[in-house]
């Protein structure tokens, strides 16, 4: 079974929508959504998180409030957690199991998390916060975006207004200039997901032998060329990638490493198309090939062992 050239190429016309005016024409530049989550540290339960501490309560809800405000659209956390533990998904007490399934099932295409250290208390009441927030791809876990937001110091103990200074242009600064940290953040951010809706989504790929492999990767494979193994998994990566995009950083007689491919962000149906999906196209290949493969994916990388 022959793999069709460009079966997964990714379809502009569902992911950019094109605006004629009567003068110009003009690309809609398609947006992420965002579910926006506390920082955990080991140990941590991210489902009780937020009702022990009201100041990232408050943190979450004025981030995604100013993720809102730019025209983005945002996951609720807690009512996504509620929903996921009404319906039973999250069946393990452990934290990774529990931010996985969480980020699984929220439907949005990056998480942001946010970091809240200690209110800095200054002289004369005059009182400051700080914000690390860091962006995702919710599919590889790979960082898009990453800031500290500072709020000049105020007189007051309200962690709202403080965050929203932190946030957002800080007049009372008096540098007019300075551009809002939320916006410089989104920037990125946007940059980042418009580089993946038109390029595909990065990760990397290993591929091994098991230990009872009676291949090599120099091993001639039936095909109309008699190619070697090797080669008839990086034509197939040509030919499955988003604009022929893949770089091959090695090759031996027992391992290939790619260290970049470009996979599509939605499948030809539009649906979203995750690292699972790619990997499981790429073991029907080598089963089309009689050639037996096991994978697994790993913060953004998948491994391919060929038995």
């Amino acid at each position: 079974m022959k793999t069709k050239k460009g079966f997964l190429i990714m379809l502009n016309c569902i992911l950019v929508v094109n605006v004629f005016s009567q003068n110009n024409t003009k690309t809609n530049t398609v947006q992420p959504k965002i579910m926006v989550i506390p920082f955990t540290k080991e140990g941590e339960d991210i489902r009780t998180v937020l009702e022990a501490d009201f100041n990232k309560r408050v943190a979450v809800a004025k981030v995604k409030e100013a993720f809102d405000s730019r025209g983005f659209t945002t996951v609720d956390f807690r009512a996504k957690l509620k929903s996921v533990i009404d319906g039973d998904i999250i069946k393990s007490n452990t934290q990774s199991s529990i931010k996985a399934k969480l980020l699984a099932s929220s439907g949005a295409d990056i998480y942001v998390e946010i970091d809240l250290p200690p209110m800095i208390n200054g002289n004369g009441g005059l009182n400051s916060v700080q914000l690390i927030l860091n962006g995702y791809d919710i599919s590889t876990g790979g960082a898009l975006s990453s800031k500290t937001c500072v709020s000049s110091p105020f007189a007051t103990n309200d962690y709202g207004s403080l965050i929203m200074r932190a946030l957002t242009k800080d007049k009372a600064s008096g540098n007019e200039t300075q551009s809002p940290c939320a916006e410089e953040f989104l920037n990125t951010l946007q940059d980042k997901f418009t580089d993946i809706v038109d390029n595909g989504r990065p990760l990397n790929i290993q591929f091994n032998l098991s230990n009872s492999s009676k291949y090599k990767f120099s091993t001639e494979i039936k095909t109309d060329d008699n190619e070697r193994l090797s080669s008839v998994i990086t034509n197939w990566m040509g030919n499955n990638t988003v604009k022929n995009n893949y770089h091959v950083q090695s090759v031996s007689d027992v391992e290939i490493i790619l260290d970049e491919v470009r996979i599509p962000l939605k499948d030809i149906n539009g649906r979203n198309f995750s690292p699972y999906d790619f990997s499981n196209l790429i073991y029907k290949f080598l089963k089309s090939k009689s050639i037996n493969s096991s994978t697994d994916i790993k913060n953004g990388t998948i491994f391919v062992t060929i038995n």
